[in-house]
């Protein structure tokens, strides 16, 4: 019998998406793409590129980091710390989910992490900066998988890659595309990817941060709906 620990698959883990947002002042569309149908979280589902936190996304340099508002909001109810990993983790899944870089050209002072040694190699160090933290929910109890999910918003226009290359995304989603904001709603989406969706379309043409973040709130006692604002920096 194997001595290694098991995984407990519905503990909550800190998760990162983006939302790429296009031609927001004319026509805005948004990137999103298809999970599997054998996906144990939200099969068939489309929703935005994002995945888990992973340790080693802790340890990324960044080319320029989150703004002092966006790192000020990340840590309104979360520990100081989980900010970076958490800017990390949703520029490497962009990465690997859709081939698109959001960076700046630049070396890696040291060996990147295993699971950012392909970013590396396009010749970019992540960049945090364009980033705007919009939402934040934690998936309800009792669900296969369980989030802290933050959502971050992006403008197109601060990809250091081509807006329609996929060549290099994995396959962990089918069917990548810009999808208008009027149409998407006809698309098969998780019930918090409208709640986000609705929050996006009411402020497309807004390049300004929100004025504070939704978070919906859900644990064992009760679900919340709450309005993070940030607060000041410790020392």
């Amino acid at each position: 019998m194997s001595d290694t620990p098991k995984i407990d698959k519905t503990a909550l883990r800190d998760a990162a998406s983006v939302i790429v947002l296009r031609d927001r002042n004319r026509q805005p569309s948004v990137l999103m793409g298809q999970r599997g149908q054998k996906a144990a979280f939200m099969p068939n589902k489309f929703v935005f590129p994002g995945g888990a936190v992973d340790v080693e996304d802790s340890l990324v340099p960044f080319a320029t980091p989150l703004s002092p508002l966006c790192l000020n909001r990340l840590i309104d109810d979360a520990p100081v710390d989980r900010a970076p990993a958490l800017a990390a983790a949703a520029i490497r899944e962009l990465w690997e989910e859709t081939g698109l870089i959001l960076g700046k050209p630049g070396t890696w002072s040291d060996a990147p992490p295993q699971n950012w040694r392909d970013f590396a190699k396009s010749g970019h160090l992540p960049n945090a900066a364009p980033m705007q933290f919009v939402f934040r929910a934690i998936t309800p109890p009792g669900r296969p998988r369980r989030f802290d999910a933050r959502f971050f918003l992006l403008d197109a226009d601060d990809l250091a890659t081509d807006p329609d290359d996929f060549s290099a995304a994995s396959d962990e989603l089918s069917h990548l595309q810009w999808i208008d904001l009027e149409a998407v709603r006809g698309f098969d989406l998780p019930f918090i990817t409208e709640v986000v969706l609705a929050e996006v379309a009411a402020r497309a043409a807004d390049p300004n941060p929100p004025a504070s973040v939704p978070f919906f709130r859900n644990d064992d006692e009760e679900s919340l709906f709450m309005r993070l604002y940030g607060k000041p920096l410790p020392d």
